[in-house]
């Protein structure tokens, strides 16, 4: 492919060479001149709709707008003239006109940027009080809260519905003052074609969408003293929590977390990486079972339920095809309700199980029905690694002076096939080291499968497993599950084993993660961070296998019995069925 030539111009007196087609936004963040934007998100939403990044190009009338403006040969651009100040201090002001300010209750609170911008342009008053739009808040569903009274009709959430993960639960509705984001027939997101995967919300620069909070529950239960509070952490969240600290992204904090968790007065701290070595021990049985006796092929992971909604409404005849195994939070709510509630002699009732997610569909996961076994909810209550954060603030718990404390034994014991579960491909990767050895009967010569690591989208690859070829693919992001289901259903491909993942890399890049700016998502690779901590995690770990783990092999031997077998399907597997996109 031919290089594009090269364009010479002037922002702020710095001498710029970009290629052709570069917009002018790029061209000055690539010499270091911060550009404030609010509705750009790149090679998401550049739409110039906010009209925050104006600029002023010489020798023009008016202002040039920079997220979607392309440079010129000998432009010369003005990024913060006097003119240019004033013209963005008004549009901001009549922005915040409209805007409902209880910044201080809100929960985008310090990360907000729009309030960001207010601080930034020492805004103290807003000049254009009027009427204001006035809009229900949609808090029907068990995940998301939609208060579009706090939209800025950026359009952000939109291009992240559709572009990316090409569902378009959302869009923007009416015309004029009456313009707003909204579902088909204003109806709530419970009831339209919603994944929950959260995706909007860490795309919104502001509250107008955020979780549907679940720390109360959390609280009224720790302060009851006859409840015995257990809670579980995902792989995804040790790499994440301490950026809501200030700390570098990336940065495992998982010996903190626990010592903030047993402060915050939870009975026991266990790892949901030992839930994810359940998983693979129950998913690589059931996929060998399948491979050897060609049924149901391709297998596809189940583990994520956001992938679960979506397949409900989008290709329920391909239902049988996704692995029955739960969740691996789910499979170690019932694990401890039952195996490990005989063992302490603790009444089943008694234990309020919770779960700290970096996703957001698992508040919508812990309620369906199949996630019950004899009436009772595996999980109780799920929050997101924001939760956690919020709640560990609210009790005063100076977070990066903590020391390092481990995992409660015995149900705190996980391997490096769990912790990779975080990121796009570790569950088949995790999945692929088991299923080799339980085929071959033979250690594997090499643990680490590279086919299915780094954040492509769309990974394909043939493993070699003995004598036998297995086609792989990964996707990750709602968007990409959509090609891959097309390829199947077409005759396109024939795949053996499909993981899918909902958020685009995977549970670290999930929807309850901590929010990133625009500009920071521009300028660092989150989820590049974040996986090379999950893998180092891995690296480090004594045990890299799941059915090497001797906390697994104890708990099949003394209750479950063999993988995929009688009491082992009945707790730890479940059923899925078609669902409407719309139910209104």
């Amino acid at each position: 492919m031919a290089e594009l030539p090269m364009i010479h111009l002037t922002i702020d007196n710095k001498k710029v060479e970009v290629p052709k087609g570069t917009t002018i936004l790029q061209a000055a963040r690539k010499v270091n001149i911060d550009i404030p934007t609010l509705c750009y998100l790149k090679e998401i939403n550049a739409i110039g709709d906010c009209r925050m990044c104006i600029t002023e190009v010489e020798g023009r009338k008016g202002f040039a707008t920079s997220c979607i403006q392309q440079v010129e040969e000998d432009m010369v651009v003005h990024t913060h003239s006097p003119a240019v100040i004033e013209a963005r201090k008004m549009i901001l002001d009549l922005i915040l006109s409209n805007h409902h300010r209880d910044c201080l209750t809100c929960e985008k609170n310090g990360n907000c940027e729009l309030q960001a911008l207010a601080v930034k342009f020492n805004v103290q008053g807003v000049r254009y009080e009027g009427t204001k739009n006035e809009h229900k808040v949609d808090d029907k569903s068990p995940a998301i809260v939609r208060d579009f009274n706090k939209c800025i009709l950026c359009r952000r959430c939109v291009s992240a519905c559709k572009k990316v993960q090409k569902i378009g639960a959302i869009d923007a509705v009416n015309r004029g003052f009456a313009s707003c984001v909204s579902t088909v027939g204003d109806n709530s997101l419970n009831d339209v074609n919603c994944t929950f995967c959260g995706q909007c919300i860490q795309a919104c620069p502001t509250g107008a969408l955020h979780e549907k909070d679940s720390t109360e529950i959390v609280w009224e239960n720790l302060r009851d003293p006859e409840t015995f509070v257990v809670v579980q952490t995902a792989p995804a969240v040790r790499v994440a929590l301490g950026e809501e600290f200030g700390m570098p992204i990336g940065t495992n904090v998982a010996g903190k977390m626990v010592t903030a968790l047993k402060r915050l007065g939870f009975d026991k701290v266990f790892d949901t990486n030992t839930g994810a070595d359940f998983t693979i021990m129950e998913e690589a049985t059931e996929f060998v079972k399948r491979f050897k006796e060609n049924d149901n092929l391709p297998m596809m992971t189940s583990c994520c339920p956001a992938w679960v909604k979506y397949i409900e409404m989008n290709y329920p005849e391909y239902l049988p095809h996704l692995s029955s195994c739960k969740s691996p939070h789910e499979m170690f709510g019932a694990v401890l309700k039952t195996y490990y509630a005989t063992k302490q002699k603790i009444n089943p009732e008694k234990i309020f199980v919770v779960s700290v997610m970096p996703c957001i569909a698992k508040k919508f996961e812990r309620q369906r029905e199949e996630m019950k076994d004899n009436g009772v909810y595996d999980v109780d209550a799920v929050i997101t690694t924001r939760e956690l954060a919020r709640m560990i603030k609210q009790a005063n718990i100076e977070f990066v002076e903590l020391e390092d404390e481990g995992f409660d034994n015995p149900m705190g014991e996980a391997t490096g096939a769990g912790a990779i579960f975080g990121v796009t491909g570790g569950v088949m990767e995790a999945a692929l080291r088991t299923a080799s050895e339980l085929i071959t009967k033979k250690p594997l010569e090499k643990i680490n499968f590279e086919e299915v690591r780094g954040q492509k989208g769309i990974k394909r690859a043939t493993i070699k497993i003995g004598e036998k070829e297995v086609k792989i693919v990964v996707a990750s992001g709602l968007g990409n599950a959509e090609k891959i289901m097309e390829e199947i259903k077409k005759g396109k491909a024939d795949y053996q084993f499909v993981e899918i993942m909902a958020c685009p890399g995977g549970c670290i890049m999930g929807g309850g993660e901590p929010i990133k700016s625009s500009k920071i998502r521009e300028t660092i690779d989150v989820a590049k961070k974040r996986s090379e901590a999950m893998y180092t995690i891995d690296e480090k770990s004594k045990v890299r296998l799941s059915h090497k783990n001797p906390v697994l092999q104890k708990i099949y031997k003394e209750y479950l019995g063999e993988p995929g077998g009688k009491l082992a399907h009945e707790l730890l597997h479940t059923h899925y069925q078609k669902r409407e996109k719309y139910s209104f």
